[in-house]
C-alpha cells in the first residue's frame, strides 16, 4: 500500500478500514531485506524501541507500560483525599449498590462487552485529565481548532486559554457516537489511538486542539474496530460545516503521525479498560449494577456447568 492511504482519497468520504485480522497486513510495507537490495521501508516493529524505552515511552503499545491517562489524574486524587482530610470532609452517603442475602446485584459491563455510557463518561475524563494536567501547550496545525473550526461559529479569542469542563467533552463525544451508533469498545480503542499519537507526535492535547485530536481518533477507531464504520461523509452530516476534504486530510495526518500502527492487542485494550474502572473508582463514578434476575440465573448456570464439562474433559 506504500505511503497512499486509500481510506483518505476518495471525495465523498473514505470508505472503512480493515477489520482487525487484516489491519496490520495492509499497513505494512513487505520488503526484501536481503544485503544486496537497496534502501527500504521498514515494516512498523522494525522501528520500535528497545524494550526498555519501549514501555516507558510507549503505553499503547505495551501491556506492562502504565496508562498516561491515569497517571495524571493521580494528582487530583491525592489532593481531593488531602483536602478532605484536612477539612475532615465525610465521602457523603454511600450511593453504590450491594449484594445481600435477599438480592443479588451483578456489573454487565466487561471487559468484551463494556457499558457504553459508563466507559463515554471514563474515556471523556481521561481527555479531561490529559488537558487539565498537561506538561505543555505542543500542538501541530491540522489539530489547530481556530485555523480548522468544526463550525461556523466564531472561535472565541480565549480558545487556547480556557480548559473544557468534563461535562462538555463529554457532550461532545457523546453526541459523536450516538449519532453514528458507534459501541463501547470503539471508546476504548479512541482513547488508546489518542495516547499513541501524543506519544509518537510528542505533543499534547489542550484546549485549541482537543475537539480535532479526538475527532480524528475516533474517525479511526470506529473504521478499524466497528463492524458498521461510518463514512468521513457521514461525520460532516453531524457537525454540519466540517467538510469531507478537512476530514480527509486529518485522517491522514492522524495515520501518518502514528505511523500507520493502527495494532491494538489485546492486552493493551484490557489494560485501558480496568485502568479506565480504576479511574470511575477515583473519581466516584460507579458502572451500573442491574438485580440478578431469574433469567440471568439460569444462563450464568448453564455457563458454569459448560465450564466444568470443558475443565474435565
Amino acid at each position: 500500500m506504500g505511503n497512499t492511504v486509500s481510506c483518505c482519497v476518495s471525495p465523498s468520504g473514505s470508505p472503512k478500514l480493515p477489520r482487525q485480522a487484516d489491519r496490520l497486513e495492509d499497513y505494512q510495507i513487505n520488503t526484501d531485506l536481503s544485503d544486496d537490495t537497496g534502501p527500504y521501508l521498514q515494516h512498523i516493529s522494525d522501528r520500535e524501541l528497545p524494550d526498555d524505552l519501549a514501555v516507558e515511552s510507549n503505553p499503547s503499545d505495551h501491556a506492562r507500560a502504565s496508562t498516561i491517562f491515569l497517571s495524571k489524574s493521580q494528582t487530583d486524587v491525592r489532593d481531593k483525599r488531602k483536602s478532605n482530610h484536612i477539612n475532615h470532609v465525610s465521602p457523603g452517603p454511600l450511593s453504590k449498590k450491594y449484594s445481600s442475602c435477599s438480592t443479588i446485584f451483578i456489573d454487565d459491563s466487561t471487559v468484551s462487552q463494556p457499558n457504553l455510557k459508563s466507559t463515554i463518561k471514563c474515556v471523556t475524563l481521561a481527555i479531561y485529565y490529559h488537558i487539565k494536567n498537561r506538561d505543555s501547550d505542543r500542538s501541530l496545525d491540522i489539530f489547530d481548532e481556530k485555523k480548522h473550526p468544526l463550525s461556523r461559529e466564531q472561535v472565541p479569542d480565549d480558545y487556547s486559554r480556557t480548559d473544557p469542563e468534563h461535562k462538555l467533552i463529554y457532550r461532545f463525544v457523546r453526541t459523536l457516537f450516538s449519532a453514528a451508533q458507534l459501541t463501547a469498545e470503539c471508546a476504548i480503542v479512541t482513547l488508546v489511538y489518542l495516547e499513541r499519537l501524543l506519544t509518537y507526535a510528542e505533543m499534547d492535547i489542550c484546549p485549541c486542539n482537543w475537539k480535532r485530536i479526538v475527532l480524528g481518533a475516533i474517525l479511526l477507531a470506529s473504521k478499524v474496530w466497528d463492524d458498521q464504520a461510518v463514512w468521513n461523509v457521514d461525520y460532516c452530516q453531524i457537525l454540519k460545516d466540517i467538510t469531507v476534504e478537512d476530514m480527509n486530510e486529518m485522517e491522514r495526518h492522524f495515520l501518518e503521525l502514528l505511523q500507520f500502527n493502527i495494532n491494538v492487542p489485546a492486552s493493551v485494550y484490557a489494560k485501558y479498560y480496568f485502568d479506565l474502572r480504576s479511574l470511575a473508582d477515583d473519581n466516584n463514578l460507579s458502572f451500573p449494577l442491574e438485580p440478578l434476575s431469574n433469567e440471568r440465573a439460569q444462563k450464568l448456570e448453564v455457563s458454569q456447568e459448560l465450564c466444568i464439562y470443558h475443565h474435565i474433559t
